[in-house]
C-alpha cells in the first residue's frame, strides 16, 4: 500500500494513498461519531447536522457550495450512521483545494441559518415519511429497535417528527463541539494526490477545528435484548428479519461471522439462496448479513415473500441454521474468501470505496489494514470454527424477529425459539 500517514500538532489525522495512474481524487472528512453519539433529547440530530452543514456557511451560501464543486465537475455528498459520520467529495487533480476548502467550510463556519433550518426541517419529515412507507425500511428499523430496545444503537437515524420539529441551532452546536474535534476526525484522500501538498492545505483550512470537546461525548454500552415486533400491512409481500447476538469488530469471532454470513447467504452460490430461492421457490429475495460495532454485532437473515409461504419459509431458514452448526464444507470457505478478497481488489480500483475504506479502519484498529495481512486472518479460519460459531450464534442466544406485511400466518416467537433450541421440532403454525 502506498498510504502515508500524518497526524498533526492540532491532533488532526491526515492519511493518503496516492494513485498516480488516476487524475482524480477522492477526499473526505470522516468523524468518530454518528446517532449513538446523541443524548436522549438530540435523536436525529447527528443526521441533521450532517444535511445543515451544506446550507451554508459564513462566506458561502448553500447554492454557492453546489455551484463551486459542480462548476469544476465535481461531487459532495455526506453519509451518517450509528457510530460515524462522512464529508466527502471527488474531484480531478487540480481542484483538490477548492474541495478542501468547502469542507472546511461547511465543518468549520456553517451557519444554521433559521429559515435553512425550518427547510430542511421538512426536508427530513419527507424522508422519514418515505422511509415509513417502505416496508423493506420499517422491517429493520424495528429490528434494531428490538434487538436494543430503549438505546441509542436501536434508535433510528433519522430521528422522529417530534425530535427533528424541535431541534434548534443552539442543539446543533452543541452536538458539533461535542463530537466534531481533531481527536475523532480523519482527513482521507486517495487517487492523484501528494501526501505533503495535501497535508498542508488542511493543516491550514482545519486549524480552527477545537482539540478538546465541550463536554465528554456521549456514546452508551450497548445491551442486546433481542425480542418480537410486529406490524401487519395490507402488502403484497412479507418482510421478515430473524436475528442474534453478533460479533463486535474486535472480537475473535468477527471475521469468522463474516465469513459465516457469506456462506449462509451472501450470494446466488449461498446455502439460503440456493435451498430457499432455487430449490424450493419459498421467496424472491433472501440472504444473511452481519453487522459488527464497536462493542456488539448482529446476525441477521431477511427474506421477502408472500404471506402463505411463511409457514413453511421460517422452518427451511431454522433447518439451514442447525445444518451450518453441524457442518461447513472447506470449498464454502474457500469461496468465501475468494469473495472477500476480490471485493478488496476491485475497491482498491476505486478511489472513493479505497478512501472510505481507510478511512474506517483508521477509526476502528488505528491505522489501514493491508490486504495481505486481511487475508491472513481470513485464513485462520477453519471448518471447525465456523460451526463452533454457527452453534454458539444461534442457539444460544435470544433471538430477535421483526415482520411487516401480510404476516398473520408467521408463527410467534416462542415457538420459533422453540424449534432453535430442539431438534426436529418445528414451529405450531408450520406443523398445522
Amino acid at each position: 500500500m502506498n498510504v502515508e500517514i500524518t497526524r498533526l500538532a492540532s491532533g488532526l489525522t491526515v492519511v493518503t494513498e496516492t494513485m498516480p495512474h488516476l487524475e482524480s481524487v477522492a477526499l473526505g472528512v470522516w468523524i468518530k461519531s454518528g446517532s449513538r453519539n446523541e443524548t436522549e433529547d438530540e435523536h436525529g440530530i447527528a443526521h441533521l447536522l450532517e444535511h445543515m452543514a451544506f446550507k451554508g456557511t459564513a462566506r458561502r451560501s448553500a447554492r454557492d457550495i453546489a455551484e463551486e464543486i459542480e462548476n469544476v465537475g465535481g461531487e459532495l455528498n455526506a453519509a451518517t450512521s450509528t457510530e460515524t459520520t462522512s464529508y466527502y467529495a471527488r474531484v480531478l487533480r487540480d481542484h483538490v483545494p477548492l474541495a478542501v476548502d468547502i469542507l472546511a467550510d461547511i465543518l468549520t463556519e456553517s451557519a444554521f441559518d433559521e429559515e435553512e433550518l425550518r427547510r430542511e426541517k421538512h426536508v427530513i419529515l419527507q424522508e422519514i415519511g418515505a422511509a415509513n412507507d417502505t416496508p423493506d425500511d420499517v422491517v429493520f428499523d424495528k429490528f434494531s429497535e428490538v434487538a436494543y430496545r430503549g438505546q441509542t444503537l436501536g434508535r433510528p437515524i433519522l430521528g422522529t417528527p417530534d425530535t427533528v420539529k424541535g431541534f434548534t441551532p443552539g442543539q446543533i452546536r452543541n452536538y458539533l463541539s461535542r463530537n466534531y474535534t481533531t481527536d475523532r476526525m480523519f482527513v482521507v484522500a486517495a487517487g492523484a494526490v501528494d501526501h505533503a501538498t495535501f497535508t498542508k492545505q488542511v493543516e491550514e483550512r482545519f486549524a480552527s477545528l477545537p482539540m478538546t470537546p465541550s463536554a465528554p461525548p456521549v456514546l452508551e454500552t450497548a445491551r442486546y435484548i433481542g425480542g418480537d415486533v410486529r406490524e401487519t400491512r395490507d402488502l403484497m409481500d412479507a418482510q421478515v428479519l430473524l436475528g442474534f447476538e453478533g460479533k463486535a469488530y474486535h472480537m475473535r469471532d468477527f471475521y469468522c461471522s463474516q465469513i459465516l454470513a457469506n456462506i449462509l447467504g451472501g450470494g446466488m452460490s449461498s446455502r439460503l439462496f440456493q435451498e430457499v430461492r432455487e430449490h424450493r421457490g419459498l421467496c424472491y429475495s433472501v440472504y444473511a448479513f452481519h453487522w459488527g460495532f464497536s462493542d456488539t454485532g448482529i446476525f441477521g437473515i431477511h427474506a421477502a415473500t408472500g404471506g402463505n409461504e411463511l409457514p413453511t419459509l421460517v422452518p427451511v431458514l431454522i433447518d439451514e441454521l442447525r445444518k451450518s452448526s453441524d457442518t461447513i464444507h472447506q470449498q464454502e470457505i474457500d469461496r468465501a474468501r475468494a469473495q472477500i478478497r476480490a471485493q478488496l481488489l476491485m475497491g482498491q480500483e476505486s478511489p472513493a470505496a479505497r478512501a472510505g475504506q481507510i478511512a474506517r479502519q483508521m477509526m476502528l484498529y488505528g491505522r489501514p489494514i493491508p490486504n495481505p495481512e486481511m487475508m491472513e486472518r481470513l485464513e485462520g479460519i477453519t471448518t471447525e470454527r465456523l460451526t463452533d460459531l454457527a452453534g454458539r450464534l444461534f442457539f444460544d442466544t435470544v433471538p430477535t424477529l421483526s415482520a411487516v406485511g401480510p404476516i398473520e400466518q408467521l408463527a410467534p416467537l416462542t415457538d420459533i425459539s422453540t424449534a432453535l433450541a430442539s431438534p426436529g421440532i418445528q414451529t405450531k403454525k408450520a406443523a398445522g
